[in-house]
């Protein structure tokens, strides 16, 4: 990529979160963080000494709403663009970003892959310029903004237990073994063990084995993602 980097500044009020989230985005090509703060009140000081081309924005701050944020951001005269990171699935939210002028919305858990992928379609839809040609051309700068249907699932495995099992691990804080999933889903624990592999090999969990009990070590999984 080629040119001045996007600069991007992360509006994450969990220190831990917005250390990951600052990680990933330098890990991007073609985009350089330009700040860290954990309030709205630090991004809106950031901004008014800082040039930023887009904030990676956690809607429930401690001091406000995001899309407050955004709001004031607006009537100051700040430009930049918006996504919106966030653990909220309520849908009239986003219709309401939207209208702000967000962007993108990337759910929380996420991983590196993730966000990446909205960074370079961000990065693609940015260096659009000039005439369109025509309405073909419009529709191809719009949906650079869209994110890839999602992969499918392996077979045998569906959304709804997938999102069981995810629920019942992120909970647990000292993680699950097979069995104790299986348990807390009510699924076999054959079919718990087929889902935490799922999600250890898409980089949202992380196995290790259980000693200190008679016969064969069991694995047990905890959730990585941030």
């Amino acid at each position: 990529m080629n040119g001045e980097p996007i600069r991007v500044l992360v509006v994450e009020d969990d220190p831990v979160a917005a250390a990951a989230h600052a990680l990933y985005v330098g890990r991007v090509p073609g985009f350089a963080v330009s700040g860290t703060v954990h309030s709205g009140a630090g991004a809106r000081r950031h901004l008014d000494h800082h040039p930023v081309d887009l904030l990676l924005l956690d809607l429930f701050l401690p001091d406000g709403h995001g899309l407050q944020l955004v709001r004031t951001l607006r009537a100051a005269g700040h430009a930049a663009d918006i996504i919106a990171v966030t653990s909220a699935r309520d849908l009239a939210m986003v219709r309401e970003g939207v209208s702000l002028g967000v962007v993108q919305y990337v759910l929380k858990p996420f991983t590196f892959a993730t966000l990446r992928d909205r960074l370079l379609r961000y990065a693609e839809f940015r260096a659009t310029s000039g005439e369109a040609s025509g309405q073909d051309e419009v529709d191809r700068a719009l949906a650079a903004l869209r994110a890839p249907r999602p992969a499918a699932l392996p077979k045998g495995l569906t959304a709804a237990t997938l999102r069981a099992v995810t629920d019942a691990l992120r909970a647990a804080a000292d993680g699950l073994t097979a069995t104790q999933a299986a348990a807390d889903v009510g699924i076999s624990r054959i079919t718990a063990r087929r889902y935490l592999e799922h999600l250890v090999e898409s980089g949202r969990a992380a196995r290790a084995p259980q000693y200190g009990h008679v016969g064969r070590p069991e694995l047990r999984y905890r959730w990585s993602a941030p």
